[in-house]
């Protein structure tokens, strides 16, 4: 069978995959506009806003690219009592994603990344969020929402983007569960958290991250060989998938194989979301049947679709399948 065929079939049952995003929620708040002038009042560019955009962030960008690709999202994570989470669930919702497992957090604000964008360029970007770990009572809450979906759903992607939802006793419950109902669980990381994801299936680090929590510096095709390793070891993982950029990804598998996939981007306008699209793509091919080099050709795919996009964007499915044809 030829490549591309056996990776349309891979996409072509997307449909029938259910997947778990537990993580932290974002609101990505956009404000477009136009740079005609330097401020009097220091050396920055006044920015004239013509619009406004939000979009789901962070584990909820997950969702609504799993959506996006044919796949059901469940999503679970926090937001606080305030608009902010109003939008984000009025956004996700709008997207058919479902909000059950999202708990509100009354003590926390929902966190919030405004990125201000003039002439397709990232101007500046302002977060506004609170990291602390989450209470006992919510992770309970959390659990229970899992442990009612756990039949529904073929995998559990974690995201972490080290907000306070991704926590040892989360992740502790869930790799339990997991195991109990044979259950394929990735992980985005957090550089600080890596010796949180011992014994999931696979991660999917970008360099920085993977260079950080290997204590190697990433110089050269050496240097990511030897993190890839390091990782791989000190996880106990089924496979370490490494997003190198412009340099594509390296495979590392438990039985020793690497792979090196070359990037297929054409153009590249913006990165933003690119790593929440690539494990999005990876976990429902890997949900699909597909085998792991397969399931991150696949993602590389994706991938090479989001860049070329302005914003925190999607892939749908019908674009996947265009560009591997």
């Amino acid at each position: 069978m030829k490549k591309k065929d056996k990776f349309k079939k891979i996409i072509a049952r997307f449909p029938k995959v259910s997947v778990l995003i537990v993580g932290d929620l974002i609101l990505d708040e956009f404000l477009w506009g136009d740079v005609s002038r330097i401020s009097p009042e220091a050396p920055v560019p006044v920015v004239r806003v013509r619009s406004e955009s939000f979009m789901p962030g962070g584990a909820a960008n997950v969702a609504n690219n799993i959506h996006a690709l044919g796949g059901k999202a469940y999503l679970a994570g926090v937001v606080g009592m305030d608009e902010r989470g109003s939008i984000l669930r009025q956004e996700l919702d709008k997207r058919g994603v479902g909000v059950e497992g999202i708990v509100i957090d009354g003590e926390r604000p929902t966190t919030l990344k405004t990125r201000v964008i003039a002439h397709h360029q990232q101007v500046v970007r302002i977060d506004k969020e609170k990291m602390d770990g989450l209470s006992t009572g919510l992770i309970d809450q959390i659990i229970d929402y899992i442990k009612e979906i756990i039949d529904q759903i073929d995998a559990i992607i974690i995201e972490d983007y080290g907000k306070g939802v991704v926590t040892p006793m989360l992740l502790q419950e869930i790799l339990r569960l997991a195991r109990r109902h044979k259950k394929i669980v990735t992980v985005d990381p957090k550089e600080e958290h890596f010796h949180y994801y011992k014994g999931v299936t696979a991660i999917t680090p970008n360099h920085h991250e993977a260079a950080q929590a290997a204590g190697v510096k990433m110089k050269d095709a050496d240097s990511v060989t030897k993190t890839g390793k390091i990782l791989l070891n000190k996880l106990k993982c089924e496979a370490v998938l490494l997003t190198l950029g412009e340099n594509g990804m390296q495979l590392f598998e438990k039985e020793g194989r690497i792979t090196h996939i070359p990037t297929v981007a054409q153009d590249v306008f913006d990165v933003s979301g690119a790593g929440d699209t690539v494990i999005g793509a990876f976990t429902l091919a890997l949900a699909a049947g597909a085998k792991i080099q397969d399931a991150a050709k696949v993602s590389n795919f994706a991938a090479g679709i989001v860049v070329g996009k302005v914003g925190i964007g999607v892939v749908t499915q019908e674009e996947l399948l265009a560009r591997v044809r």
